[in-house]
């Protein structure tokens, strides 16, 4: 349930959230293409959101298949499987429609002069984006109704009793399941790449070589689902692929690393709060994408596959990628939504109480996963007892963070209560939405702005 809710209705929904609010600021549109698409797809989430969460009250609790929701273990839940599924259901709806409003927005309201190849590069992030949602929620939705119809209509598609097979399921779930990583991340790049020029006070390094690698990084997305499944006895000619597609994504990842770093090479560098979280994103992503590459190695992997290895793996991609990012995100632009600063020493406070304690919290999980101590685990002998204490004691540090953003950071910005932001606070800041008052009012550029030659200015 922690990775269905992390996931499905914190991780995406706030990727969204973004999306709504910057898309028409930064190509100079006046609001989304669709506004009632766009809210359905907003009021479908709530209730699916207490729909998943409602199984926690249900007679045999909650579902525990894992986050994966792997067969057989399916048919050996509660009802309160059903209602997972069709949570998953309204929120496959809600992301397709949110996507389809996004590249709709994208590709047809920029404003004049704004070609592709000048757009702000959180909008390549999330153009890119909608398309792999709309690529692959639909295979999720398959394969959650196979699943559905599996254990109420007599059918066997996963079944192992009725001739089903279970591993068939893993092949489609992680072929929704891999774009999924990168649906979660892309946008993450987007972000970064707005915040590190800003804090640097120069133009982003090599934009179009990261347009092409968050395009690369999508192509290739298709192609590696299967380095979940080394254990589950796949030929060598396959593991073979799938470990050297998987080994061809540090690329264009690492393209952007290098982007990033470059920017701020000889840059005239300050380190407010959405700079804290930006570089700090860079360094901890890339930690996660070096045991990432490490996991690709077939070998290695069946070793260290389903222990805790893997857990500091994807914590460190998914809590310090794109959580990370989405701090940056909302430090560097909750004056224009809000109208007021936040507070900056509470802000920095937030940063190193969470950089901390997750560095402590995840990073002797490598140490347990390399000396065999699997996930999913109740107990565990005694020699893992101090690195899990350890653990445990900085998880509960920061989740304390968050509860210390939410009440004395976020709450305050909601009821406006700080210094007046000014229309930029931001020296090195560039793109359109600093062309307009703060907070920015609704329907935005309602004639479509003059845009100078490098489209983020307004002219006339």
């Amino acid at each position: 349930m922690h990775g269905l809710i992390m996931v499905f209705g914190a991780i995406m929904p706030a990727f969204v959230g973004f999306a709504n609010w910057m898309v028409p600021l930064l190509i100079g549109a006046s609001d989304m293409a669709f506004a009632r698409m766009n809210n359905f797809s907003f009021w479908l989430t709530i209730p699916a959101a207490i729909i998943l969460v409602a199984g926690f009250f249900m007679p045999g609790g909650a579902p525990a298949s894992g986050w994966t929701i792997y067969a057989p273990l399916t048919y050996q839940m509660p009802a309160s499987m059903d209602l997972a599924i069709f949570s998953l259901h309204l929120l496959g709806a809600s992301s397709i429609m949110g996507a389809i409003n996004i590249i709709v927005t994208i590709l047809n309201m920029r404003a004049p002069g704004m070609t592709l190849l000048k757009m702000p590069m959180f909008c390549w992030g999330w153009l890119i984006t909608a398309y792999l949602l709309i690529a692959v929620m639909p295979v999720l939705a398959g394969a959650i109704t196979m699943t559905l119809t599996d254990r109420h209509f007599g059918t066997a598609f996963f079944n192992p009793a009725g001739g089903g097979d279970p591993v068939l399921f893993q092949h489609i779930f992680w072929f929704f399941g891999h774009p999924e990583v990168y649906i979660m991340i892309l946008p993450a790049f987007g972000i970064v790449s707005h915040v590190v020029p800003a804090f640097a006070r120069k133009r982003l390094f090599g934009y179009t070589s990261m347009v092409y690698a968050i395009a690369a990084i999508a192509v290739l997305s298709f192609i590696v689902w299967a380095h979940h499944m080394f254990a589950t006895g796949m030929p060598v000619t396959g593991q073979l692929f799938f470990m050297y597609a998987t080994m061809l994504i540090a690329v264009p990842t690492g393209v952007k690393v290098f982007n990033w770093i470059a920017t701020m090479w000889q840059g005239s560098m300050s380190f407010e709060t959405p700079m804290l979280f930006a570089v700090g994103f860079i360094f901890v992503f890339t930690i996660g994408g070096f045991s990432g590459i490490i996991l690709s190695v077939a070998p290695v992997d069946i070793q260290v596959h389903d222990t805790y290895y893997v857990v500091a793996h994807f914590h460190y991609v998914l809590v310090a990628g794109s959580l990370f990012a989405l701090f940056a995100g909302f430090y560097y632009w909750a004056p224009k939504w809000s109208g007021v600063m936040y507070d900056e020493l509470r802000g920095k406070i937030h940063f190193w109480v969470s950089m901390v304690s997750f560095n402590v919290a995840f990073f002797p999980m490598h140490f347990l996963g390399l000396a065999g101590m699997p996930r999913r685990y109740a107990d565990y002998p005694l020699q893992f007892a101090d690195f899990n204490m350890l653990a445990s004691v900085a998880a509960f540090a920061f989740g304390l963070a968050q509860a210390y953003f939410a009440l004395l950071i976020v709450l305050p910005v909601l009821r406006k209560r700080g210094a007046p932001a000014p229309q930029k606070p931001w020296e090195g800041a560039e793109g359109l939405e600093w062309e307009v008052p703060s907070p920015a009012p609704f329907h935005t550029f309602a004639t479509p702005p003059k845009l100078d030659e490098s489209a983020t200015r307004v002219i006339g």
